[in-house]
């Protein structure tokens, strides 16, 4: 517990100044899944449901699950991004916090477990949101949430560390423009990763997201069809997310040691 003492500090800070600001994410954290289950699971759920697609389950059911794995995705991203350049060179709250006992390790395990706490919060609305549409069964919606939100703290980890190196902020939103986004729409989120291109096919198995998605749509659609999802194991995409964390927070805080510390 010792050894966790300054990063719960540093956890304790980001929910100090949470609780100043969170009417501003309210919003969002209900009204991006009633949009995107309407539009996606709804809209063009009820086309790909009557033309004889081949998914064995209804599309929404499908879709949502891709949709808790790409929410956590893009949040955790947002969390390792921006707020973490403004630590290092528009706040520079990162530089006052290791003026106290607080390391520049600290900082980054501090973050991640802030990162999961908020995860788990907008995941769990999420899943509740899509037991309400029907999508998916209360019980294996809420067993997909710690998977969800350990989908997003990876990504925050590892862009953490790729944004402690950054010089340039326009870095920041080519990682959203070329990485992020297209990871978005071909991993397996809106259809499966089957229907890609072979050479495509085998880029989406190595990404991370697609990872995340597999590990959701498995625990929350228990009974899912075989053929809509990999035959990976479940301890695979569990091992590729915390292995990916793990790397992010120890290369982060290296890094954030060095530039904090020249």
């Amino acid at each position: 517990m010792t050894a966790l003492r300054a990063p719960l500090r540093f956890f304790e800070s980001q929910l100090v100044a949470y609780r100043r600001t969170w009417r501003g994410t309210v919003i969002s954290s209900f009204l991006n899944p009633i949009l995107f289950l309407t539009a996606m699971g709804l809209g063009v759920g009820s086309l790909v449901d009557d033309g004889a697609g081949d998914l064995e389950i209804s599309y929404l059911a499908f879709v949502a699950t891709g949709l808790m794995a790409a929410n956590a995705m893009q949040n955790g991203a947002g969390e390792g991004m921006w707020p973490v350049r403004a630590g290092i060179k528009w706040r520079k709250n990162f530089h006052g916090a290791i003026t106290t006992p607080i390391e520049p390790g600290d900082i980054i395990v501090g973050r991640a477990m802030w990162t999961l706490l908020r995860l788990t919060v907008v995941q769990t609305v999420f899943a509740v949101i899509a037991v309400l549409f029907g999508a998916l069964e209360l019980g294996p919606a809420l067993l997909a949430v710690p998977p969800a939100a350990l989908t997003g703290v990876a990504f925050m980890a590892a862009l953490t560390a790729f944004t402690v190196t950054r010089e340039t902020d326009e870095s920041l939103a080519n990682m959203f423009r070329f990485v992020i986004l297209p990871m978005f729409l071909f991993s397996g989120t809106f259809f499966p990763i089957s229907q890609l291109p072979g050479f495509l096919e085998l880029i989406a198995y190595a990404t991370p997201l697609f990872h995340g998605v597999e590990l959701v749509r498995k625990i929350a659609l228990p009974d899912i069809d075989p053929s809509v999802v990999s035959s990976m194991p479940l301890w695979i995409h569990l091992a590729y997310l915390v292995a990916m964390t793990v790397l992010g927070i120890y290369f982060g805080s290296k890094y954030l040691s060095r530039k904090l510390r020249p």
